[in-house]
């Protein structure tokens, strides 16, 4: 049995529920509330001193971190490897994109949407909206002449970086510049197993949240 420590707003949290959802991995879901501090409870902090989600907890093995939990699980649960191949370049590729993902996509939208939404801000700011257009450019020239992220079959990368984009979907963030994304998006939205369950309702509730601060 594996217990997974999740919050369905976080975006991190729904690419794990994914990946599982491709492997066919039914996972024990114990949902924290951040917003009540329910990651600061004792018997929690003592599974992940870090107290974060998502956190994945197999027998005496606990691993938090969503990329490296969505690389394992592809790993250990996966029927072959096409989720996270053993080709060393492939798997390379993969990496950068999820890291591209965690250090530049999903933290730009962060620097946009976060002061208003968590911080006390009044407004966002312009220029952070710009630095992710940006970001999303990069991310549509990836894509270029392949259907998914590394080339034709889904990967965790697409795990990952669907579940940030679909969020800034939630959140009117305009899309129609990244002709490529948009179409990925709906590539993914259309076969990925469990779609809507492990990511669209969660995207959806960040979004409504979002979008009652951003005005």
């Amino acid at each position: 049995m594996v217990d997974f420590y999740y919050m369905p707003l976080s975006a991190p949290c729904r690419s794990v529920m994914l990946t599982a959802k491709a492997v066919g991995l039914d996972m024990n879901l114990k949902m924290l509330n951040l917003m009540a501090g329910e990651q600061m409870k004792p018997e929690f902090v003592a599974i992940n001193p870090q107290h974060c989600v998502p956190t994945f907890v197999e027998g005496d093995f606990a691993l938090w971190e969503s990329r490296p939990i969505c690389a394992y699980v592809a790993s250990k649960y996966g029927k072959n490897d096409s989720l996270y191949p053993a080709d060393l370049k492939t798997r390379a590729s993969i990496d950068r994109l999820m890291y591209f993902d965690m250090g530049t996509l999903y933290f730009r939208f962060g620097e946009y949407v976060y002061p208003v939404m968590f911080r006390g801000a009044d407004k966002p700011d312009p220029e952070k909206l710009e630095k992710l257009q940006e970001a999303l450019g990069w991310l549509n020239g990836f894509l270029d002449g392949h259907d998914y992220a590394v080339g034709n079959n889904i990967t965790v990368a697409d795990h990952t970086l669907v579940a940030s984009v679909s969020t800034f979907e939630a959140c009117d963030i305009d899309l129609s510049k990244h002709p490529n994304v948009v179409a990925w998006l709906a590539r993914c939205k259309a076969n990925m197993p469990g779609y809507n369950e492990a990511n669209d309702e969660g995207a959806q509730e960040f979004g409504k949240m979002a979008k009652a601060k951003l005005g």
